[in-house]
């Protein structure tokens, strides 16, 4: 885990990190928050509406953002305070993803970071863009 403080980090600065989407992950998430559409669970359905198969929530995906900004983007002593995400291309069980920050700007009256975010398949396809604003503790 990182522990930047806001002076430690200047505009450009980026960190990463990668995970694997599995079906344990689809199925987490469905308990949680029991959304049961078919489309994530169901290969038959998804397909019938031109997908590949069944596909991750949307919101799992964008949930690494989170691991993103408490792990590694400032690190332990953030607090994620606004969030805007366009959502690209689906993501399948089986795709490793690279979820990535960039400081974009600093507002050293409120002590805040703007991180442009992206996740992208291993392959390169985005999947996933947006920012976040994040405060210090």
């Amino acid at each position: 885990m990182n522990t930047y403080d806001y002076e430690d980090l200047e505009t450009g600065h980026r960190e990463e990190f990668e995970t694997e989407i599995t079906d344990r992950m689809l199925d987490s998430f469905r308990a949680i928050t029991g959304d049961d559409n078919p489309f994530h669970r169901d290969d038959e359905f998804a397909r019938s509406h031109g997908f590949k198969g069944h596909a991750a929530f949307g919101m799992l995906t964008a949930s690494f953002l989170s691991t993103l900004a408490g792990m590694y983007l400032p690190g332990e002593k953030s607090i994620i305070q606004n969030t805007e995400l366009k959502f690209m291309k689906p993501v399948y069980p089986g795709d490793r993803l690279i979820i990535s920050g960039e400081v974009a700007e600093k507002n050293d009256a409120y002590r805040v970071i703007r991180v442009k975010v992206t996740i992208k398949k291993d392959d390169g396809e985005k999947v996933l863009r947006g920012s976040m604003q994040i405060g210090f503790l």
